[in-house]
């Protein structure tokens, strides 16, 4: 029997996930674990404080709350064809709200790179191909050419969106807004021995615990770690908020 799965119920058979889903969920608790304080993942009370702080939820398929319950339903792929993961705005608000320390804004990104990684994006909305080509350029030159990125981007999206561009384009060009020539920054290989090394680094790791974590689906994932985080404020203990030192 084949095993479907809906974006929002995950598998059918509860607790039991198809290998494909297995293996994006593997991939997602890798990244989460390279993030610092990613193992809070499992205390989301899922009280939706993060939708409500996220300025722009309203253009999301899924809003943040909804990203980690369908984790734990076991959905993982339909949250990496939606738009949700490119829609984030990088504000952090989830963030530094989040009862819980989870760092969603993150996580979010850590979505991406698996989009990336194994060439999952969602349909007629080809924002993935803006941040590729946005990447290239600053590697080719070490900043931005407008004019390069959406001659780019539209040869591969709408090719023929360009042809009722073309006057607006004309008149940014002839008042000098919209150079041609694309301009080299100084220091370019130096940049670029920069990058490189950088890409050989792994991100930043705490050593974590994925006590049930790893292999479980559904609610069941956070009743311990947050069972000790309510003993623990009923005694007047309370863990200290971790803050946020740099923006990826």
């Amino acid at each position: 029997m084949k095993m479907r799965s809906s974006p929002m119920r995950g598998p059918s058979s509860p607790g039991v996930l198809p290998q494909a889903e297995k293996e994006l969920r593997e991939a997602f608790l890798t990244e989460a674990a390279r993030i610092p304080g990613g193992e809070l993942l499992n205390r989301c009370i899922q009280c939706g404080t993060c939708s409500g702080s996220c300025p722009v939820t309203y253009a999301m398929d899924y809003s943040p709350r909804q990203v980690i319950a369908m984790f734990r339903a076991g959905a993982i792929e339909p949250l990496l064809r939606s738009r949700t993961i490119w829609i984030c705005a990088s504000c952090y608000s989830c963030t530094t709200r989040c009862p819980a320390d989870i760092k969603i804004t993150d996580l979010l990104y850590a979505l991406k790179r698996i989009a990336i990684e194994k060439k999952i994006f969602p349909r007629r909305f080809p924002v993935y191909v803006l941040s590729e080509t946005f990447t290239d350029m600053v590697r080719r030159h070490g900043r931005n050419h407008e004019t390069g990125l959406l001659l780019r981007f539209f040869l591969k999206t709408r090719p023929f969106k360009l042809l009722s561009m073309a006057k607006d384009g004309l008149a940014l060009w002839w008042h000098g807004r919209m150079p041609f020539k694309p301009r080299k920054i100084r220091g370019l290989e130096g940049l670029r021995r920069i990058i490189a090394k950088a890409e050989t680094f792994d991100r930043p790791q705490e050593p974590v615990e994925h006590d049930n974590l790893t292999d479980t689906v559904g609610y069941s994932a956070i009743m311990e770690p947050w069972g000790r985080r309510a003993a623990d404020h009923e005694n007047g203990r309370r863990p200290p908020r971790r803050r946020l030192a740099t923006v990826l």
